[in-house]
């Protein structure tokens, strides 16, 4: 079996094309682990790569999805395992690139989630909360009993979030008492570009602007009317809640980019912070690039 290559941290670092490459070197196929790309029509918001920028390498978990609609962790774990397996099976290489933390990891570990045997009235009744009240009223039940199980689910994991509190129900115990753990599904290495702090801010800077010049505003006021909900799941991601208040109450354009980009800086902080408790990570300089991405993958493989 090939080990599986991930290229992982904070938006703006760079991770498509170095994937591309590495994808190209490796006779590879990409699979997504970004929240926002599964969503059709989110394009310039999301710097989803072009035909161009693919270079003709097969990417996986990219347009999956109707904005209209809620894409959970779990969709996205049942999506992409099989495409991971499936690339495996052809001999191919996976190389998952992304900035969504918990999406790598549906991917990267089987989880156990304490020994309590399921109850499906426990289940339909958070399901039931969860449709009328939506995913954070769930997830805030949980925070309210076992804090750190929370801390560690997103609220859109509605299924592990559900698990917790069945346990919790069932039990009177935290799943967090349980010490479930993770079980790893695949070898794999992980690199992640090592940016000065400072540069990574210029290129979040630069980013932002070539969003908005691209059209990020034409796009968003597109999608609400094609009938997007500004409360949608997709209308959430950085640059897109943003110009949503912007159309809304009228800001200047250069409000709204410093507010992107703070955001997005923000936000990028929290990346790296996720990224660093990685398993087999490897911090590269940029102008090392995917032949030292190659040499540390070959290395793994071979040790």
């Amino acid at each position: 079996m090939k080990d599986l290559l991930v290229i992982c941290g904070p938006t703006a670092s760079g991770k498509t094309a170095l994937s591309v490459a590495c994808a190209e070197a490796l006779g590879g196929e990409i699979v997504n682990f970004d929240a926002f790309l599964v969503y059709r029509g989110l394009n310039i918001g999301t710097a989803k790569p072009t035909a161009e920028e693919r270079r003709g390498i097969p990417h996986h978990l990219i347009d999956v999805a109707d904005p209209r609609e809620a894409f959970s962790v779990s969709d996205y774990e049942r999506r992409a395992i099989p495409a991971v397996e499936d690339i495996l099976a052809r001999g191919k290489t996976p190389v998952l690139v992304g900035g969504t933390g918990f999406y790598l990891n549906a991917v990267l570990y089987s989880h156990a989630y304490g020994g309590a045997p399921a109850s499906p009235e426990i289940r339909e009744k958070y399901e039931t909360l969860a449709r009328e009240e939506g995913n954070m009223a769930v997830h805030a039940r949980l925070m309210a009993v076992d804090p750190e199980s929370a801390q560690k689910l997103h609220a859109n994991d509605v299924k592990r979030v559900i698990r917790a509190l069945e346990i919790y129900e069932q039990t009177g115990k935290r799943k967090s008492e349980q010490h479930d753990g993770n079980a790893p599904r695949f070898p794999f290495v992980a690199v992640s570009y090592a940016y000065p702090r400072e540069e990574l801010y210029r290129r979040i800077e630069r980013r932002t602007e070539e969003m908005l010049s691209a059209g990020l505003v034409e796009e968003v006021r597109a999608l609400l009317a094609a009938g997007v909900p500004a409360s949608a799941q997709s209308m959430q991601g950085i640059g897109y809640k943003e110009t949503v208040e912007f159309l809304k109450n009228g800001n200047n354009l250069s409000t709204l980019r410093d507010i992107i980009a703070k955001n997005t800086r923000n936000y990028a902080k929290r990346q790296c912070t996720f990224f660093k408790r990685t398993q087999n990570l490897h911090s590269i300089r940029p102008e090392e690039g995917a032949s030292e991405v190659i040499k540390l993958y070959e290395h793994f493989r071979t040790h």
